[in-house]
């Protein structure tokens, strides 16, 4: 199954998880931008403001079609409770060429169920798998056990 891990990370913590999860997989990568800064505090504000509001800022055109790929792992820190904006818009903006998904989240203690539900609405795509790790599971480096269990799932539900 050829696979591509799409992921937004503010902070670089999500972005760990990506690539821990395309090093496992030996797959491709891509990371969605912002067109605009999320710096500071005053981006850290206007990020849940976006989320709250499911409002889809402009990203940076992605260079990989999500077409060409059999699998889209997709990967959000959670936002005041939902999904960062800008994976909003890339999974709005591609939703007719998902085809299996499966998602991840990063998050300071939410509740990811919320945010997987609406990535499935967005996508148009009910995901294979899903995982939901905590910011302090992966600074203290308990997350690679977790991140193989949903390889592991993956690779299991996409056999099928």
């Amino acid at each position: 199954m050829k696979a591509l891990v799409v992921f937004y990370s503010r902070t670089g913590i999500t972005k760990e998880v990506a690539v821990l999860i395309s090093e496992e997989l030996d797959c491709d990568i891509e990371e969605i931008f912002d067109v605009k800064t999320r710096k500071g505090f005053l981006g850290f504000i206007k990020s849940g403001i976006e989320s709250v509001f499911r409002i889809m800022p402009k990203i940076k055109e992605t260079e990989v079609d999500p077409k060409n790929y059999d699998l889209i792992i997709i990967g959000t820190p959670i936002w005041a409770g939902n999904m960062a904006s800008p994976v909003r818009t890339y999974l709005s903006l591609n939703n007719e060429k998902l085809d299996k998904v499966a998602f991840f989240c990063t998050m300071k203690g939410d509740d990811p169920k919320k945010t997987f539900l609406e990535m499935e609405r967005v996508s148009e795509s009910k995901p294979l798998a899903c995982l939901a790790l905590e910011d302090e599971e992966i600074k203290k480096e308990m997350h690679i056990k977790r991140i193989k269990e949903f390889i592991k799932k993956i690779k299991a539900s996409g056999n099928r």
